[in-house]
């Protein structure tokens, strides 16, 4: 079928779009923990179950002890310490800022890949970077006293949203050092990146489980499973976001170029302006539309040649 890959980047632009609407309501209703260990743990039951369809084992196999080791650092780094802090950001400026700024997770990734494993840092993604944060900052930033730009947003807000970029960006790029540590020949390709993010919920699990523990104590998750509401929310978030939006943004991949199905996979912050203004009230402007324009410009500038 002609078009199926763009197709299907497309779709998982809208699970995406999903996945950030009912965290926000989830993390709003339950508690940014709550959400996560749940979430992180119906991850981990999707990839038992998909490991032992695909394999007979509900299990992943192929990995050295080494690239164990980079998944769980990923999962720390990109589950515990990133998604806190996009839920947190959730929580307080709304899921469609939070994506917006989303857009900064390239830029992490490529600074990080540059510093770590060398890869050259080419002029275009330079520009790339300048392109992004001048979208960001035109959503973000309005006039304040004495006509001086001030941030329309509470700052702790903004903190936690780049914090979230940052590590999913710093999170890709470790999961990419583990997965070259696999040893394909024992599993289907396309069953890689699943492995991966079976360990990468392990760390997920352990952290954000750890952290309820010292913060709040359990009784919030005790109070989560009696309500109906919550868990399907936290269900749907789980099938949206680490299950079919990455198996689809694998298969994307298969039927287009990496560059156009991550360019139209990056929509989601142009895509959830209008859900959230419906589902939150979330005022729109022309700003926060160019804002949005600009910003996933920049992003694609990242991945097209």
């Amino acid at each position: 079928m002609t078009y199926l890959g763009e197709l299907i980047s497309i779709g998982v632009a809208f699970s995406w779009t999903a996945t950030a609407l009912l965290s926000e309501y989830g993390s709003k209703r339950m508690g940014n923990l709550t959400l996560n260990v749940l979430r992180m743990s119906l991850a981990l039951i999707f990839s038992l179950i998909l490991f032992w369809y695909s394999t007979g084992s509900p299990l992943p196999s192929g990995g050295s002890v080494e690239a164990y080791g980079w998944m769980l650092l990923s999962g720390l780094v990109g589950y515990v310490i990133g998604d806190f802090c996009l839920f947190q950001c959730y929580i307080i400026i709304g899921s469609r800022f939070g994506q917006l700024f989303m857009t900064l997770a390239p830029i992490s990734a490529a600074l990080t890949a540059w510093i770590t494993l060398g890869q050259h840092m080419a002029p275009k993604s330079i520009l790339a970077m300048l392109i992004t944060l001048l979208g960001i900052s035109i959503s973000v930033l309005g006039r304040g006293e004495r006509h001086r730009l001030s941030l329309k947003l509470p700052l702790n807000g903004v903190l936690f949203a780049i914090g979230a970029a940052l590590c999913q960006g710093v999170g890709l790029v470790l999961s990419k050092i583990g997965m070259d540590h696999y040893d394909t020949g024992t599993i289907p390709d396309w069953l890689v990146p699943f492995s991966a993010n079976f360990f990468r919920c392990i760390a997920g699990i352990i952290g954000f489980t750890l952290l309820m523990y010292f913060r709040q104590g359990f009784s919030p998750l005790r109070q989560a499973f009696h309500d109906a509401k919550g868990m399907t929310v936290a269900t749907t978030t789980t099938i949206f976001g680490p299950f079919v939006g990455v198996g689809f943004s694998l298969m994307a991949v298969q039927y287009t170029s990496a560059g156009i199905a991550s360019t139209l996979m990056a929509l989601t912050p142009i895509i959830i302006i209008l859900p959230s203004y419906l589902l939150f009230r979330e005022p729109i402007t022309w700003k926060s539309i160019l804002g949005a324009l600009i910003s996933v410009l920049g992003v694609s500038l990242f991945f097209l040649a």
